[in-house]
């Protein structure tokens, strides 16, 4: 990301031992081959302790699979990803359900402190646009609602802060909710647009489950060749789905196009939170660049680019390492998500002091 330095990490071993990290079993074994000592330390500490993380990154730079996949690796019993958007979508559904939208009304009668009268706030929401933000206030209040419910866990706050005067709220957050004595660190993501723009434009999902794979990033074991227009198509492997052909979603043809002025505002909210003082900074990226990709990473590491030919009745798959400009225009590797939390392991456990 331009003007902020997200230093390179370096995951590569000193001796090379290959892992499949799209297999659950072997994904563990990685974690604790590259970071075994940081994730004990992560659990002793979390046997007594929690702590929240806000994770700061452009729309779809991988946050949530970031937190999830740590979850799973240090404890996922004590590990909670939270979400705005998804509190907000649930804001949505409940005010259009009479019974659940009254129960909440009462709620945000104690708890709302803000310059709007709420019910202004109420009738408006009626009628509001996606693109306007709920008073930051009113998220504060939804917000300690839904993280009363998690319990006493380590939270990742994926969305907040959402826009600049919610920033400095971020300082006092952990207090708002009743976390006094929660340490909390800023986790701040770097993907390349460029990056996020191919992941939209290959993406396909399907429509039965509605799992997310990609064409040329992220396939399914099955693949299937249409002899009438020469393309090939995954076929869903999610487990409990009878399996389908996966499609492309409407509108991902445009890549990033309709999110680009979310994606120059995210970029905007994680420079300020770049220069707040006094919380701790996780910086993770995404890419590096290709010349240098050998000396910091394994090559299982690196996202692979996937291509088809159709041999003999078959599908063949090919791979090779995905390269792609950065918005700086440096050729660049991606990431595979195992080796970026593994660099999140590491800085937490010294960011939280262990």
């Amino acid at each position: 990301m331009k003007d902020l330095d997200f230093p390179l990490f370096k995951t590569k071993s000193d001796e090379y031992k290959k892992f499949d990290l799209t297999d659950a079993k072997e994904r563990r074994e990685y974690f604790e081959y590259k970071a075994g000592p940081e994730i004990v330390k992560l659990r002793e500490y979390m046997q007594n302790n929690t702590f929240i993380a806000y994770l700061m990154g452009k729309k779809s730079s991988g946050k949530g699979t970031y937190a999830k996949m740590f979850a799973e690796i240090i404890d996922k019993e004590k590990i909670a990803h939270f979400s705005i958007g998804d509190m907000i979508r649930s804001f949505d559904e409940t005010m259009k359900d009479e019974a659940k939208k009254g129960e909440l009304v009462e709620f945000l009668k104690q708890n709302y402190r803000g310059y709007l009268p709420l019910e202004k706030i109420m009738e408006a929401f009626e009628t509001r646009s996606t693109k306007v933000l709920l008073p930051t206030e009113l998220i504060l209040a939804l917000a300690k609602r839904e993280i009363a419910k998690l319990g006493k866990k380590t939270i990742f706050i994926d969305g907040f802060p959402r826009d600049l005067d919610q920033i400095s709220y971020a300082l006092f957050f952990r207090d708002l909710i009743g976390y006094r004595e929660d340490k909390d660190v800023f986790v701040l993501i770097d993907v390349p647009t460029t990056i996020i723009d191919e992941r939209v434009k290959t993406r396909v999902i399907c429509p039965l489950c509605n799992n997310s794979r990609s064409l040329k990033l992220l396939p399914t074991k099955r693949v299937e060749y249409e002899e009438s227009d020469k393309t090939f198509h995954l076929i869903c492997d999610n487990s409990g789905c009878p399996g389908a052909r996966m499609v492309a979603k409407e509108g991902d043809e445009q890549g990033i196009a309709p999110i680009k002025e979310r994606l120059e505002k995210d970029e905007m909210l994680i420079k300020e939170a770049y220069k707040l003082q006094g919380i701790p900074r996780v910086m993770l990226r995404n890419s590096i660049p290709a010349d240098k990709t050998k000396d910091v990473a394994d090559d299982y590491e690196v996202t692979p680019e996937f291509s088809y030919e159709f041999k003999d009745g078959k599908v063949e798959t090919l791979e090779k390492p995905w390269e792609i400009k950065d918005d700086e225009g440096t050729l660049s590797n991606s990431l595979m998500p195992p080796p970026v939390v593994v660099s999140l392991i590491k800085q937490l456990v010294e960011a939280l002091g262990l």
